[in-house]
């Protein structure tokens, strides 16, 4: 697998479909070896949730919109939330991705945790924020939030990803 490059991830935003959609500034969002996502919304779980193995029993915990403020501003207290981002993804056969925090959110105590990326989804996605600082975290409606890492495959894969979240939040 090669990590693609800044040069690498324009060439791919500029196909047809995008490998990224809907970014607010691409110019200031393209990093050397990433793409930041940026915070659409945040969200406060409701309830618990669960996993099997066959998903014939999973329960996705509901969760309640938390609001910005007149300056696009909100404050977290302590604990895990979900997020949405701005842009749309749209990942070919030939690639895989992995989500990191900004550095920033790490030196400021938060972190976001996502799960891999798969070849053939295409969404809007959702990750969670975990705020570890005691004192909370202030967070601006679409701040730069998650780097999100490509790989290009060795072979592309016959079938892509095809499970619940394909097309999510379109």
């Amino acid at each position: 697998m090669t990590m693609l490059s800044r040069d690498e991830l324009k060439k791919r935003i500029e196909c047809n479909p995008p490998l990224i959609e809907n970014t607010i500034d691409t110019s200031t969002q393209l990093q050397p070896n990433s793409l930041e996502l940026t915070l659409k919304s945040i969200e406060s779980f409701e309830s618990g949730g669960a996993v099997d193995f066959d998903n014939s029993e999973r329960e996705i915990p509901t969760s309640k919109v938390i609001d910005f403020d007149e300056a696009g501003w909100t404050f977290l207290k302590p604990g895990t939330y979900k997020v949405r981002f701005n842009e749309i993804v749209n990942i070919p056969l030939d690639l895989a991705a992995i989500a990191r925090p900004r550095s920033s959110l790490l030196r400021c105590g938060v972190t976001v945790d996502s799960a891999v990326w798969d070849s053939g989804y295409r969404g809007r996605s959702e990750s969670m924020i975990v705020v570890y600082n005691p004192h909370g975290f202030k967070l601006k409606k679409n701040a730069r939030v998650l780097q999100l890492v490509f790989y290009e495959l060795r072979t592309e894969v016959s079938e892509g990803y095809c499970g619940q979240y394909q097309n999510e939040n379109l």
